[in-house]
């Protein structure tokens, strides 16, 4: 059945006069929606006795970088022993980890190039010798109009060549760390037999690689041996990112962490002039006194430089700083009217037991120092 004009009008405009008073009734039922930004915090007197304030000023202060490094040995105290000779091992008589002294035999080797080396001087001694006998009679018989001067020149120079030629095979055995008293036997003229060559120690350390075992052949000049390093110094190599390149430069001193909140001072002696490829960092090398010997290599440790370079900025205990539901770092500042608010706030560096603020803070600005979490507690109740 069709309906009137008017009173289809009418019967609309009551459908909407409904409407709209639902609508209205409805919203002032809802909540209202929350405030975006946190309210300020108000405390009593006695609530004012649970937190500390800091006021915020320019601070000189000498960055600290905190960082990990690895234990390495002192390359300048650590010596490669390669074979002086080649043979096969007969014996190896220096332990991993083992002190040892300097000239300390390591290991014997049945070695022809030894053998060879005291053949040699053996031969060039006794022909030194007679070259000098030679000499003498001819520098005798000059004197006396017996022989040309040109002889006499010959039988000198001889006698010096030979010499010479004495002295590079004794050398040569000196070279080899031939027993002193092997030397003087042969310099005596006594039989000298069955002599092992022996590989000995260059400098006094530990054994801290032993690369040969029992019947190996040695290629002189060529097969590492042993590894003798003095450990009463070692190097840590820092690894270094960023910014913390510019802070950092020899001479800066250091402190390393080996556990239990135990610490060894220690001096930057070099930062490295390359990236590496597979870290991405640089390495700042730090010498370490490790007497105690509580360092070893390959071990990781936590590193403080503490940059000798000044610089100034805003800093805030660390306390200071608390983190909302993003991670995002914030402050609570005290308010003229006496209020608390939070305020963002961006983190520079750590230095000790304060931040760098680079952004959010400004001289004069008084923050919560300790009890942040008691007035984040109020805040949201």
């Amino acid at each position: 059945m069709n309906m009137p004009f008017p009173v289809l009008f009418r019967h609309g405009a009551l459908v909407l006069a409904v409407a709209a008073l639902a609508a209205c009734s409805a919203g002032a039922d809802a909540p209202a929606p929350a405030a975006g930004t946190p309210h300020n915090v108000t405390l009593t007197a006695a609530q004012q006795q649970s937190i500390q304030l800091y006021t915020v000023a320019p601070s000189a202060f000498h960055r600290v970088v905190d960082t990990t490094g690895i234990v390495d040995y002192d390359q300048n105290r650590a010596t490669a022993v390669l074979a002086p000779f080649s043979g096969p091992v007969t014996k190896v008589l220096a332990s991993l980890g083992e002190k040892v002294k300097q000239g300390q035999p390591l290991a014997t080797v049945a070695s022809p190039d030894f053998a060879a080396a005291l053949d040699g001087y053996r031969k060039a001694l006794a022909a030194a010798r007679a070259a000098a006998k030679v000499a003498a009679t001819d520098s005798d018989l000059y004197a006396h109009h017996a022989i040309s001067a040109r002889e006499n020149a010959q039988a000198q120079s001889d006698a010096v060549g030979t010499q010479s030629d004495s002295d590079a095979a004794r050398q040569a055995l000196l070279a080899l760390h031939v027993d002193p008293q092997v030397v003087k036997a042969v310099e005596q003229g006594r039989p000298v037999a069955n002599v092992p060559a022996v590989i000995r120690a260059p400098v006094a350390g530990t054994v801290v690689q032993r690369a040969i075992a029992p019947g190996q052949l040695l290629q002189a000049g060529s097969t590492a041996c042993f590894t003798v390093a003095d450990l009463s110094q070692v190097w840590v190599m820092a690894q270094l990112f960023g910014s913390d390149l510019a802070a950092v430069q020899p001479g800066d001193r250091a402190e390393v962490e080996i556990g239990g909140g135990q610490t060894l001072p220690g001096q930057v002696a070099n930062v490295a002039p390359e990236v590496d490829p597979d870290t991405r960092s640089v390495a700042a090398r730090v010498v370490v006194d490790n007497r105690g010997g509580l360092l070893k290599k390959q071990m990781y440790v936590r590193v403080h430089i503490q940059s000798a370079a000044a610089a100034s900025g805003l800093l805030v205990p660390v306390g200071a700083v608390l983190r909302d539901d993003e991670n995002l770092p914030f402050v609570y500042v005290q308010e003229a009217d006496g209020s608390y608010a939070r305020r963002p706030v961006t983190l520079g560096a750590r230095t000790g037991d304060r931040y760098l603020i680079a952004d959010g803070l400004k001289a004069g600005d008084k923050v919560v120092s300790a009890g942040g979490i008691f007035v984040r507690f109020i805040q949201t109740q």
